[in-house]
């Protein structure tokens, strides 16, 4: 797909930024505050400089967030064999630390949507260990941004709406907030946080690898057993972390025999008792509120519908 070779739309340009082409993203919106969000002039700029078909290139790629939920629970290598069984060809690999600055960063149009205890519980596993980054390549043309195709397939966050063949149905349904990956959803958000993960040397490795079409399969696979290596293995089940949050806790000062898992977790906080943090997020991610109701995000993606629309919208002749 070469968008711009059959579309000529205008972009929405601002005082505050540089212009983004409607080809990157749909909204209106979003595209004016990522014109004066740093990490996406940064690595736009970077990448212009690299590229003349830099919006090609930004439809034809995505990235897969892999985090420490995936590295605990040893579903790095799957979710490789998973992209190539797919269409999707690895073109760049690299780790990357889900520090609190970087988590906010990441998500920052949308984690005003987060509750306090949301916080508290992504503040416990996010920077436990290193995650993947995987800058990927759809190996077919599409109708759609290899983005937007990407996170149709992963699946959505609610664990009961999963389908069998989509990758999160595949690496484990455990919760709302363990849910193992994330993809940019549009080609505005692979540039802006590629640029949240990576400095401009590291950056700069990834578009170089990418734009020569190399496979860096065998880099990706190397780094998912490195990434094995360095911490142990875990599993994510309700039950058994639940228990274990139970004994914790009465080994401290013994809660009503039927205190629900929520009681349990804030006698834990209240009082100080030390709780394994996994077994926290666990049990916390199951019966702790999530999502600050009657919000909606600042920015949100466009699904799959949504930018057919777009770009046909596009290709119609202005009157």
């Amino acid at each position: 797909m070469s968008p711009e070779h059959t579309l000529a739309p205008e972009h929405t340009a601002s005082v505050h930024g540089i212009a983004v082409s409607p080809l990157l993203a749909c909204d209106p919106r979003k595209r004016r505050l990522y014109g004066a969000d740093t990490y996406y002039q940064e690595s736009f700029e970077q990448l212009d400089a690299l590229t003349s078909d830099l919006t090609g290139f930004a439809h034809r790629h995505a990235a897969l967030l892999l985090k420490p939920d995936a590295v605990v629970t040893r579903r790095l290598l799957p979710a490789v064999n998973w992209l190539a069984d797919n269409g999707f060809r690895v073109v760049a690999a690299e780790t990357t630390r889900l520090t609190r600055t970087m988590i906010r960063s990441l998500w920052f149009y949308q984690w005003n949507l987060a509750t306090p205890e949301r916080r508290r519980l992504a503040r416990l596993f996010l920077h436990s260990t290193d995650s993947l980054v995987l800058l990927v390549r759809c190996e077919s043309d599409t109708d759609v941004p290899a983005s937007v195709l990407l996170t149709e397939l992963k699946g959505p966050t609610d664990p009961d709406a999963r389908t069998p063949g989509q990758l999160r149905h595949l690496l484990g349904r455990y919760s709302y907030l363990l849910n193992l990956v994330h993809t940019p959803d549009e080609p505005a958000d692979v540039l802006r946080e590629l640029a949240v993960h990576f400095d401009d040397e590291r950056r700069e490795e990834m578009f170089r690898s990418a734009l020569a079409g190399e496979d860096r399969t065998a880099r990706a696979v190397d780094l998912a057993e490195l990434l094995h290596s360095r911490c142990a293995p875990r599993s994510l089940d309700f039950e058994p972390a639940l228990e274990r949050v139970r004994s914790a806790v009465a080994a401290h000062a013994g809660p009503r025999p039927d205190a629900s898992p929520r009681e349990l977790l804030e006698t834990a906080w209240r009082d100080g008792v030390a709780l394994d943090p996994w077994d926290t997020v666990v049990v916390g991610s199951k019966v702790l509120p999530m999502r600050q109701p009657g919000r909606a995000p600042v920015l949100d993606g466009a699904d799959a519908g949504t930018w057919r629309a777009h770009l046909a919208g596009l290709r119609t002749p202005t009157r």
